[in-house]
């Protein structure tokens, strides 16, 4: 069982990586900017929390990556995060969550 796991967790470790690279260098950096202006202003604009929880990898330690970008593209109901869903693409979802789980979104 946990050599399953561990398989699942890596192949979904490099679908994760190689979708942050289909992402362009320039749609990354507004990704980035959209991270610390928009996801800021509730999270903190150097995403250590605020209204919303931190975003920090440290504070993300332990949530996969399939539950941050579910509550990306969905938002979470009765709290002010809306759904990005309409607005980003599966990609830039799967981007964003990389860049939260990474230390480019270390303040």
């Amino acid at each position: 069982m946990a050599s399953k796991l561990l398989l699942f967790a890596l192949l979904n470790a490099v679908t994760l990586s190689a979708a942050a690279e289909a992402v362009s260098a320039e749609r990354g950096e507004q990704l980035r900017e959209l991270v610390h202006q928009d996801c800021g202003s509730c999270h903190g604009m150097q995403l250590t929390g605020g209204l919303g929880p931190a975003l920090t990898p440290g504070a993300l330690t332990g949530k996969s990556a399939e539950l941050l970008a579910a509550t990306i593209r969905e938002g979470r109901a009765g709290t002010p995060m809306p759904p990005w869903k309409t607005l980003l693409s599966e990609t830039e979802i799967d981007w964003i969550v990389d860049y939260l789980q990474t230390s480019g979104a270390q303040p």
